[in-house]
C-alpha cells in the first residue's frame, strides 16, 4: 500500500477531550479550581456527547488532576495529596512547569562541581568535567515540610547564564533558555528507588536509608547536548510519581 493511503488510527472523542482539558488544566487557563464546566457545559461547548464527556472526566480524575464531588461538581486538584503523599504528573514538559508552579523551589549557587561518577556513569557522560552546581529543597505552597531535595548542574558552555539565574524563579530550564538562548528539544528521566544517604536524610529530615524516589533529568537541546541535569531525591512517603499512558487503537 503506498504511504499516503496509509491512514492513522482516529482518536476516540473522549481521548481527545480529556487531552484538550488536560493542556487547558496544565496551562492554568482555569483560574479558579473549584469554577470548572459542568457536563452540560461541556457537552455544549465541544458538541459530543454525556458519555464522552464523562469518559473523559474520568480519565482525568483517574489521573489526579481533578476531583468529582457530589454535590460540588468538579474542581481542579492542586497537585493533591493521598495519604499525606503529593500525587504529582511528569509525564510532559507541560506538567513539569505546573509542577513548577504548584511547589516552591529554594535553591542556592554552590560554585563548581564534578557530576558524582555514579550519577555521570548511569548517564553515559565524563564524569571529570566541572559543572555549576545549584542545590535546593522543594516544598508544597503553604507547607514548609520538604517534598525534595533538587541538585542542578549546568554544562560549563552556559557558565555565564548560570551565575545569573535568578534564585526568586523556580524553573531552572526555563531561565536558562531565556538567559543563553538554547532550546530544550527533549528531556529523559530516569526513576529509580534508592535508600537516603546521611546528606539526604539530613536535608529531608527523614531517617538514614529511608526510601527515597531519585528522578534524574537530563535536558537536551537541538543538537542532542545535554545543557542542564537535575537529580531529585522525594522522601518516599511525601511524593508519588504520576503518569498517564495512552493505548493506541
Amino acid at each position: 500500500m503506498p504511504q499516503s493511503a496509509v491512514k492513522t488510527p482516529k482518536k476516540p472523542r473522549y481521548i481527545a477531550l480529556a487531552d484538550q482539558l488536560r493542556d487547558e488544566i496544565l496551562k492554568g487557563n482555569y483560574a479558579q479550581p473549584d469554577v470548572f464546566p459542568t457536563e452540560s457545559e461541556l457537552c455544549e461547548e465541544h458538541g459530543v456527547s454525556r458519555f464522552t464527556v464523562r469518559e473523559a472526566l474520568r480519565k482525568l480524575q483517574t489521573e489526579g488532576l481533578i476531583a468529582r464531588r457530589r454535590g460540588s461538581g468538579t474542581v481542579i486538584q492542586p497537585a493533591a495529596a493521598r495519604a499525606g503523599a503529593l500525587h504529582q504528573p511528569l509525564s510532559n514538559v507541560a506538567e513539569i512547569l505546573q509542577y513548577a508552579r504548584d511547589t516552591r523551589f529554594t535553591f542556592s549557587h554552590c560554585g563548581k562541581a564534578r557530576i558524582p561518577r555514579k550519577h555521570a556513569e548511569q548517564i553515559g557522560i565524563d564524569a571529570h568535567g566541572t559543572w555549576h552546581h545549584l542545590r535546593g529543597i522543594r516544598t508544597r505552597i503553604g507547607d514548609e515540610q520538604p517534598i525534595a531535595l533538587t541538585d542542578a548542574y549546568i554544562h560549563s558552555d552556559l557558565a555565564a547564564a548560570a551565575e545569573r539565574i535568578d534564585v526568586a524563579k523556580s524553573t531552572i530550564f526555563q531561565q536558562l533558555e531565556e538567559l543563553a538562548g538554547v532550546t530544550v528539544a527533549r528531556v529523559t528521566q530516569d526513576i529509580q528507588a534508592v535508600p537516603a544517604s546521611a546528606d539526604v536524610a539530613e536535608q529531608l529530615g527523614v531517617p538514614r536509608r529511608s526510601p527515597c524516589l531519585r528522578i534524574m533529568r537530563c535536558y537536551l537541546d537541538q543538537r542532542g547536548r545535554i545543557f542542564e541535569i537535575s537529580v531529585s531525591h522525594h522522601p518516599g512517603d511525601r511524593f508519588a510519581y504520576a503518569m498517564h499512558i495512552e493505548v493506541d487503537g
